[in-house]
């Protein structure tokens, strides 16, 4: 059921000559105080039409509306405010929410089709930091909400294993690097040798040209180089994995920058032969100029490629391969310009389906106010954060609930989920200071304050001890506010989840989980739920219910809902 569908037909009558039933859904509102009913319709824009002031056009169309599925239909001043019948849209919404399980909110936006999602992609030879986190989560949150809007989500690790950043740290382990050393923990050595290069580098700048030598040696296929390229990646994608499995993401494809070098070259030729490219002191370039972009970089002077030159060899592939409706880019906002340039060279080739590529931005992490940089040796490895948010975790369950049976293994569903809930809140576009004990808190806008929500609404039902009936009438017995506003917030769940992949945005999920949660927990403050009466069957429907939607909610964000906490 969709409260404001039922507004839509019984508006739509009388207003189709002046509106379509998409424009009267778009003006329908949610009035903050619920004391002015459930729904409103503001009339201003019918004063040209009607002729009349908004006041008088509200008050005759309230006289014309099918009232039937409302308990009180009124005009105030210019808007029309109704409220629904709460026993017979009770009863529907429970009834569907317990019968279609976590299918409850699917939709079928996608149509079956692929959507290919370019997320995570650290760079080999480096850990995993905290400024991965951003891409890693919200990119499995959005290939989780594809899933439920029945879009087939490929899951893409572009992995950064090319590039002149393996010219000097081939350079700094042929001068500094010590086998031994680095066969004991390979990936923090081998940081240590790349912060190390860039300290140098500025007291001897020829260092940079050694690397970029070295890295065209690479490019043409020398065997020392390619052999500690492999290695380098070989280690580096064994720590990558830690992670990853702490999270508890996948991934369809690891293939990477590298993958695609012997898939640049028919690119480029197209360029050419089309007359797109020209030449700029030795470097290939498309200009953008009429579109206010930089040129796009396709070759160095010296043959190198480039960033875009792999990315486009790489988009081609994914339509080839995928033939995907949409293709996503979950990459921070640093890099707007770079996919501007990315499509635009596209549009040029003729590449209709560029038009189906989005780049979905998002902002920084900072701590303690300041950027994380790897380059400058500023690193928070994010293994480590994960495993000290689950320590502060078993910390406050041990606290809490000392007898819970299988606490290490809440723990981490609490901790790692704190995480990653602090992040996905959070709207993309917005960057945030990372505190680390004010995440993995039980009260507040945290995960755990979700989860445990959660757990304590299991823990009522287990206490119920009976089956809970899906055979639900008008007579649904709960009039009360507080159920009604839980009974509404479950009713929009399916056009959460719309609006968030409509807008590539989690935060939509994560904050609708939030405040389902503090509804149910007003519901369960003024309600004694397991009282033997009339409405005990009822009551016990809706706590099922929230527990369905909340679960599947954590589920989209990747994070799971103990049963006890």
């Amino acid at each position: 059921m969709n409260s404001k569908q039922l507004l839509v037909d019984a508006l739509a009558p009388a207003l189709a000559e002046h509106l379509s039933a998409d424009e009267i859904l778009n003006l329908i509102e949610v009035p903050k105080d619920t004391s002015h009913g459930d729904l409103a319709f503001p009339v201003f824009q019918l004063a040209r039409v009607f002729r009349k002031a908004p006041q008088q056009i509200a008050a005759d169309l309230v006289e014309e509306l099918d009232t039937s599925n409302f308990s009180n239909v009124v005009a105030v001043g210019p808007y029309i405010n109704v409220s629904l019948k709460r026993e017979p849209v009770g009863a529907i919404v429970v009834k569907e929410v317990l019968e279609a399980g976590d299918a409850y909110g699917n939709l079928n936006i996608g149509e079956g089709r692929n959507m290919t999602i370019d997320f995570s992609s650290p760079n080999i030879a480096k850990p995993m930091s905290m400024g991965h986190l951003r891409s890693t989560v919200i990119g499995n949150a959005i290939a989780n909400i594809a899933a439920k809007v029945n879009y087939n989500p490929i899951r893409i690790n572009h992995l950064g294993d090319w590039g002149t950043q393996f010219g000097k740290l081939i350079v700094a382990y042929k001068m500094w690097g010590d086998d031994a050393v680095i066969a004991a923990d390979p990936v923090k050595e081998l940081v240590k040798l790349y912060v190390d290069f860039h300290e140098v580098a500025e007291e001897k700048p020829e260092l940079e040209e050694e690397a970029r030598a070295a890295f065209k040696k690479l490019e043409d296929g020398d065997a020392e180089m390619i052999r500690l390229w492999t290695w380098f990646k070989d280690e580096s994608l064994k720590e990558f994995n830690k992670v990853y499995d702490m999270l508890n993401i996948s991934f369809d494809s690891f293939n990477g920058e590298a993958f695609y070098n012997d898939k640049m070259q028919p690119i480029i030729d197209e360029l050419e032969a089309k007359g797109i490219t020209t030449v700029n002191e030795g470097a290939t370039i498309v200009d953008l100029e009429e579109l206010n972009l930089p040129p796009a970089l396709i070759k160095k002077s010296d043959g190198a490629t480039l960033y875009v030159t792999r990315d486009l060899a790489a988009a081609s592939y994914r339509k080839e391969t995928y033939d995907f409706a949409k293709n996503i880019y979950v990459v921070g906002n640093e890099q707007s310009v770079h996919f501007k340039q990315l499509k635009a060279v596209l549009t040029k080739l003729g590449r209709e389906w560029s038009e189906d590529m989005v780049h979905v931005p998002f902002g920084l992490i900072t701590l303690d106010g300041k950027k994380l940089s790897t380059r400058k040796g500023k690193i928070v490895l994010l293994e480590e954060v994960l495993k000290e948010a689950v320590d502060l975790a078993l910390e406050q369950i041990t606290a809490k609930n000392p007898d819970l049976a299988n606490k290490e293994a809440v723990a981490h569903q609490v901790g790692v989920g704190a995480v990653i809930f602090h992040d996905l809140k959070t709207e993309r576009m917005n960057s945030f200071d990372f505190n680390l004990a004010e995440i993995v808190q039980f009260e507040g806008e945290t995960g755990p304050y979700v989860q445990y929500t959660y757990a304590r609404s299991k823990s009522i039902i287990r206490k119920y001890g009976k089956e809970i009936s899906t055979d639900l009438t008008e007579a649904f017995g709960l009039t009360d506010d507080y159920s009604w506003e839980v009974v509404k917030k479950l009713m929009d769940y399916p056009r959460v989840v719309a609006n968030a992949i409509e807008r590539f945005e989690p935060s939509q999920v994560a904050k609708y989980a939030v405040q389902l949660a503090q509804l149910f927990n007003k519901y369960y403050g003024n309600t004694r739920i397991l009282e033997d009466d009339a409405q005990l069957d009822a009551r016990l429907a809706l706590v099922k219910a929230m527990t369905v939607v909340l679960k599947n909610a954590l589920g989209l964000l990747g994070i799971e809902a103990p049963e006890e906490m």
